[in-house]
């Protein structure tokens, strides 16, 4: 995966960022359709997420992939990733996390946690997200957008945060660590709607066309006719 913040200079350091993108439903309410492989401009939303990624310089990206994974897996090959997949994927979200934090490499500064359904964000909400991750208040380790005072994604923490994680119970993600050390987690205001739009169902894809007239579409196999 590229990197184009190398060198970095300025006020704030180099950071090695390691990412896991999820992308491993069973998109229920979908259809039983792989959200994921929803296009916007023709172009499936994991890929968008990679190409974002990549974009903002993250240095490595673990895809977890479950349902759908031979699928996903096409669409994506031809990217310099880690596939990793979860034989439980209806375990819950927290399951394939905790994969993808174990597959990242050791030697990192910063996890950013990606979720394959969310079609707008772009190289640059990552590379702002990841601004705010470098100048977030002492003492913190977690940095998630707040929209409208709700919480967003993506969301970056250290990799002690990532350790942490990995020596909890098989039931603590991310959300779980955030909960029990509210202290350590600095919700970023921010007014990018684009960290809180995400589609789960069919009025989520109309409503994301009502109001900003991106329009999502499945490829041909995957359309469902009366």
């Amino acid at each position: 995966m590229g990197c184009i913040l190398k060198g970095g200079g300025g006020l704030y350091s180099r950071v090695t960022i390691g990412a896991v993108l999820l992308a491993a439903g069973s998109g229920s309410r979908m259809g039983h359709r792989p959200k994921s492989l929803l296009e916007l401009g023709g172009v499936p939303l994991i890929r968008r997420q990679l190409i974002a990624l990549s974009g903002a310089g993250v240095d490595e990206v673990v895809v977890v992939l479950g349902h759908y994974a031979d699928r996903i897996e096409e669409a994506v090959k031809e990217f310099p990733v880690t596939l990793v997949r979860n034989p439980n994927p209806d375990a819950g979200q927290v399951s394939s996390l905790r994969l993808g934090l174990q597959a990242l490499s050791s030697k990192l500064d910063a996890v950013l946690v990606a979720l394959a359904d969310q079609p707008l964000i772009n190289s640059q909400d990552i590379n702002d997200l990841i601004g705010a991750y470098k100048k977030r208040p002492q003492d913190t380790h977690v940095v998630q957008p707040s929209v409208d005072g709700q919480p967003g994604n993506p969301v970056i923490f250290s990799n002690e945060v990532r350790e942490q994680i990995l020596l909890g119970e098989a039931n603590v993600g991310c959300r779980q660590w955030q909960s029990a050390n509210a202290s350590q987690v600095h919700p970023w205001v921010s007014t990018n709607s684009r960290y809180r739009t995400d589609v789960d169902t069919l009025e989520d894809i109309a409503a994301l066309a009502a109001r900003t007239g991106h329009q999502l579409k499945w490829p041909a196999d995957l359309m469902i006719t009366a």
